[in-house]
């Protein structure tokens, strides 16, 4: 036996288009921009990847890698002499260290010499002396003080320990120290008011 319910708005389909149940035809090329993104994505998932794997095994140095682990980064610079020194001894460079560097063993290592005082023409007429001794300098002006007293010569890297040592020399200086604090050059000069020239 056959039920028969009582006639309702959904027995009455009208003729036409039906709202809602159909779908329009895709548009061409819709899977390539699909995989194009996708591409995208993996790619830069990967590089990122990479990029956290060689910081993870030390291989890439961000530039300040080498001034968090140094003390002297974050604190005033201090000259290390020593009154029997003779110039062409190793103060400041630690036990061991090399010998002064003449200027024919120089290389590619920058030099800056900075004036710290108020005379005028001081990095200058410094320039012109190790200029004059063999010395390459890259670079000079004034440092960011103008109360120094005496002259240092400063040294990112022990690599550049000779070289510092062998410009102090041609300074007529025994204060040569390792610093972070000039990140811009291998060794810098900071002419203080010792500096006769």
């Amino acid at each position: 036996m056959t039920e028969h319910y009582p006639r309702d708005r959904f027995d009455d389909v009208t003729e036409g288009p039906r709202v809602g149940a159909h779908r329009g035809p895709q548009r061409r090329g819709r899977g390539w921009i699909v995989f194009a993104w996708a591409a995208l994505a993996t790619g830069v998932l990967v590089g990122i990847g990479v990029l956290v794997l060689a910081l993870l095994s030390g291989s890439v140095s961000t530039p300040d890698s080498g001034t968090a682990t140094t003390p002297s980064a974050t604190s005033t610079p201090k000259a290390t002499t020593s009154p029997s020194a003779s110039p062409s001894s190793s103060t400041g460079a630690g036990s061991g260290a090399a010998a002064a560097a003449t200027p024919a063993q120089q290389g590619t290592t920058s030099v800056v010499v900075l004036n710290g005082t108020t005379t005028t023409g001081l990095a200058g007429r410094a320039t012109t002396a190790l200029t004059g001794a063999g010395w390459k300098i890259t670079s000079t002006g004034d440092a960011g003080t103008t109360g120094s007293t005496q002259t240092i010569v400063y040294y990112r890297q022990a690599a550049s320990a000779a070289v510092a040592q062998g410009i102090a020399k041609s300074l007529g200086t025994t204060a040569v120290q390792q610093s972070a604090a000039f990140p811009n050059a291998d060794v810098t000069v900071v002419l203080g008011a010792d500096y006769t020239g």
